[in-house]
Parts: structure tokens; sequence; C-alpha cells
């Protein structure tokens, strides 16, 4: 059965065809995200939900999604979208933070000249007949010293168009390293020397706990005089009072903001202030970002649904659709690890320990974590995925730690998943054989080879005779197919365990008669996803 998606928000027809041509079914209604009510009432039949900024999807929405995979936002900024909701429901939210980097980055420039050259003023005064030429004395770009606070894909843009004005650039970024910054041709520096240093300041960063008033009055205090203040990236990352105020004492020469702490913003203390430029977010509003985003959207909703490909989601590892090829294997063999260890854990988890070893360690890392972890949390909530599995692990205060290493044994790789509980540890490792299916290769430290299937009993009891004979004997009695018996020792007479793979579900009267045999000191039924 196709994957259905609804696009509530106005998307472009070719976006639309595009899930059409991917053998997706969809709805187009594009008023729809206006009706809270009816979207509501409509949301549990579809796998895929594509917005714009109308649609909000709230905690309440969330609920009736009973089936919904993942929400694709046509944009950068998903303010309209409860994330941690989403990601506790295991709903992959996935932006578009590429589509309209050009345009943003454009729209900056464009507002740095406007205000260098007060020209909304200029216009006006223009338009109204008068011819106040000595009025609007402004300055030039060219030898002036450009502040980009945030130099990555928009910030990166503007620091090259600004490079062609002949402006001196100075970045300040922490996650810009030395090297990229010489590539670009920019001077990386501290906030405070490019508040002393900066004739123009553009903000480039998204809005969070460690950017929010990066732009604080202290801050903007620091500024040289006569500075230029250029805010096309978030509201909120500017104190906007402090600016004005700045404004009125003639510390900062002009302004320009795209964006506002307060959003429609029909007030604000920078309107009607002398050479301040304000434009209602307009960023991304152009035709060709308009349409890329919605194409993007569209390609990578259909590419998650069709293959399980995960690109720019913000609440979910990347995966690309060859690694999703690649990796589909490990990632469930990681569940499976995961699988195994939840339902052998009857006490709450402290700590994940995963050891990535040979060509297990070359991958997406991440998205294995989430495997495993969604794996060990399904024993006590079989709704939990990859997505809602971090939030959740989070919330228990459970800690992971990774580990990678080169290929220490006969395997190309494997895959290593410790946990610790209070009063113990327990760990399993499996790998993926050329065929592409998962093994367990080792529980307790004791090697095994095990094919893994979906309805499974594990049991540990001393290495003495009739293991073998008392297991075939009462399942045959009761009618159960074994279809893969692997059996492990860590040395004779010692500790032993036997896994075995069987064709039905063995009824607990079963695991009970062989628990009377007084053979077994454990005898476990384990179910695992269907291969």
């Amino acid at each position: 059965m196709a994957p259905k998606v609804l696009v509530s928000d106005k998307l472009s027809e070719t976006a639309v065809q595009i899930f059409r041509d991917r053998g997706i079914d969809v709805d187009f209604m594009p008023e729809l995200g206006k009706d809270k009510e009816k979207l509501a009432e409509l949301i549990g039949q579809y796998d895929g939900l594509a917005i714009r900024s109308a649609t909000k999807v709230t905690d309440k929405l969330l609920e009736r999604a009973t089936n919904l995979k993942v929400v694709g936002r046509a944009g950068i900024g998903v303010d309209n979208v409860d994330r941690e909701a989403a990601s506790k429901k295991g709903v992959i939210v996935m932006n578009t933070p590429f589509g309209n980097m050009i345009t943003t980055a454009e729209h900056a420039i464009a507002m740095m000249f406007a205000v260098a050259r007060q020209l909304p003023e200029a216009s006006s005064s223009t338009h109204a007949g008068k011819w106040e030429k000595s009025k609007f004395m402004g300055v030039e770009l060219t030898g002036k010293t450009l502040g980009v606070i945030g130099a990555g894909n928009i910030g990166g843009i503007v620091c090259d168009r600004a490079r062609g004005l002949r402006m001196k650039v100075v970045a300040y970024d922490p996650f810009l390293s030395q090297e990229k910054a010489d590539k670009m041709g920019v001077e990386k520096v501290a906030l405070d020397d490019l508040l002393k240093r900066a004739d123009f300041i553009t903000l480039h960063v998204p809005l969070t706990d460690q950017t929010k008033n990066i732009l604080s009055r202290e801050a903007l205090e620091k500024t040289k005089k006569g500075v230029r203040i250029i805010n096309c990236a978030r509201g909120g990352l500017v104190d906007e009072q402090a600016v004005a105020d700045l404004l009125q004492s003639g510390h900062i020469a002009g302004a320009a903001f795209d964006v506002f702490a307060v959003e429609p913003a029909t007030e604000n203390p920078l309107f009607g202030l002398p050479n301040v430029v304000c434009t209602p977010h307009l960023g991304a509003s152009t035709t060709e970002a308009q349409e890329n985003v919605a194409l993007q959207v569209a390609e990578q909703m259909s590419d998650y649904l069709l293959t399980g490909a995960v690109q720019n989601a913000l609440n979910m590892p990347s995966v690309t659709a060859e690694e999703a090829k690649v990796m589909g294997p490990w990632i469930k063999l990681a569940d499976h690890l995961g699988a195994f260890i939840g339902q052998m854990t009857d006490e709450p988890v402290k700590e994940i320990t995963i050891l990535y070893d040979g060509v297990a360690a070359e991958m997406n890392l991440e998205a294995l974590n989430c495997a495993a972890i969604a794996g060990i949390l399904k024993a006590s909530n079989p709704d939990v995925n990859m997505v809602s599995a971090p939030v959740i692990a989070k919330d228990r205060g459970m800690k992971l730690a990774t580990t990678s290493q080169e290929q220490t044994g006969v395997f190309e790789g494997y895959i290593k998943v410790t946990v610790k509980t209070d009063t113990r540890e327990r760990s399993i490792a499996g790998t993926v054989f050329s065929d592409g299916k998962p093994r367990f290769i080792q529980i307790k430290g004791i090697n095994i080879d095990a094919e893994i299937g979906q309805h499974m009993i594990y049991t540990t009891n001393e290495d003495v005779p009739g293991i073998i004979g008392t297991l075939g004997a009462t399942f045959g009695k009761h009618g159960i197919n074994i279809a893969n018996f692997t059996l492990g020792r860590k040395a004779a007479k010692g500790e032993a365990i036997a896994l075995l793979y069987v064709d039905d579900v063995v009824p607990p009267a079963v695991l009970a008669e062989l628990k009377e045999t007084g053979l077994f000191q454990q005898v476990k039924p384990l179910e695992f996803a269907a291969q």
C-alpha cells in the first residue's frame, strides 16, 4: 500500500506532482492548515504532512496523527512545529535549510545597501515631491569592515558577496575552523573583537539558548560609533529596545531588520525611527526560493517514506539513500541487540555502552545508536522508534557512551551493546554476514553463531549432558518446530547458553515444563521484529 501524504499549505503544483511521480498517494488541500479542527479530524489517515508556516503542528494534533511518520516544512523555520512532542511521538521533523540560502543572503546584502544609502526614506521623500539631496548622505561599502555573526550556510554566502564588494570581513562563529576561514577569505575573531571593529554587523545564526540576545544592550554598547546593524536571521537575537535607544543617542547610525522578537510585528521600538529599514520577514520571499523549498521538501519526504533515507531532519540523524541501503542490515542488527537486552533486563537501565568494530565503525553511528536505544526501550514501550528513543532515554536519565575501533577479529565488523543497571551488567554482540542477515555472535562473553528469528527461546544452564535432548523432546512433544539451534559455553562443565529460533510463539506451559526439569537456571522467550 502506497504511503499517503497530506499537503495542508500552499506548495506548488510541481512539488505535489513529485509525490505523485514517486508513487505516493497525495491529497493537496492548501487551505486546510488554517482549519485546526478539520485538520485534526483528517490527520489520522496520513503517513506524511507537508507544510509551510500556516499549519500548526501541536501536541494535540500529533495525538490525533496515529499513522504520521514525517512532517516536512518547506522552509528553514519550524517554530510552528512542536518538535519535542513530535520526537516523543516518533515523528521525524524535516526542514529545507538550503532552498532559500541565496535568497536570504541576498536580502541581507540588499538591506545593507538600503541602510548604507537610506534608500527607503530617500524614495519616500522623492515620491512626496521633495528634493532633499543633501539630507540623505550615505556611506560606501567598499573598504568597510563587515562583522558576520554565524558563518554557516547563509552567513558563508554573505561573506562571499561582501568580499566581492571589496569589504573586509571578520567572522564570529564557534564552529568555524581556521582552515575554513582561510578558504573563505575571512578573519576569524572573537565576538568582542568583532563588535569593536565592525562598521556593519549582520547576523546569520539560529535562535538557541546560546544565541538568544547575542547582541544585548551590553554587547551593542561595545560596538564602534556609527555602526549599522542588519538582522535577517531570527527575532530575539538582538535587543531591539537597546538598538532603538542607541539609534536615538547617535551611537548606532542605522539598522535594517527583517525579523522581530514578536511577529507579526505591528508595533516595535524601531518603527518610525530615522534610518531604520524594516521588512516583514521577506528573507525567503522570492519566486525561486519558494519553489526550491517546495520541491526539496517533496523529494525529502518521498525519499524517507519510500527508502528510509533521512535528510535535513531536526530530530533524527541524517541517513542518505545510499547509506540506507548499506546500513539497513546493520540498523536492524543494532535494533535486535537492543531488543535482546531490553527483554532480558527487568531493572531500569542506567548506562548504555556501544562498541563499533571494523566496517561498523565507519558507518553513521548516530543512526545506529538510535536503533540500539530503540531496541532496548521497546521491551517496555512498543511504540518507541529511532526518533523517539533518544528523547525517552534522556528523560529516563540513561547515559550513552560509544567507542569505535579498527577490525580486531575474524569478522569484518561487529557491534557490541552493554548495559548497566543498579545490580548487574549485561552484554551482547552481533554482526552482519555477506547475505545481509544479522547474527548474534556473543552473549555474556560466550561466543556463538545464532541466526535471529521472530520467535526465540534463550536458556542458561550448566554444561551437562541432556540439554539438547530435553529441549528437542519437549518442543517435539508439543509440536513446536525448531528452525535453528545454537549452543555456547565458557568452559567444559561450566556456564552454558542455548538460543533457539522457533517457528511459533512457545506457550507459557511449555516453558514452565522446561523449568520444572531442574536443568535450566533460566528459560526466556524473546520476540524480534520480523525479518
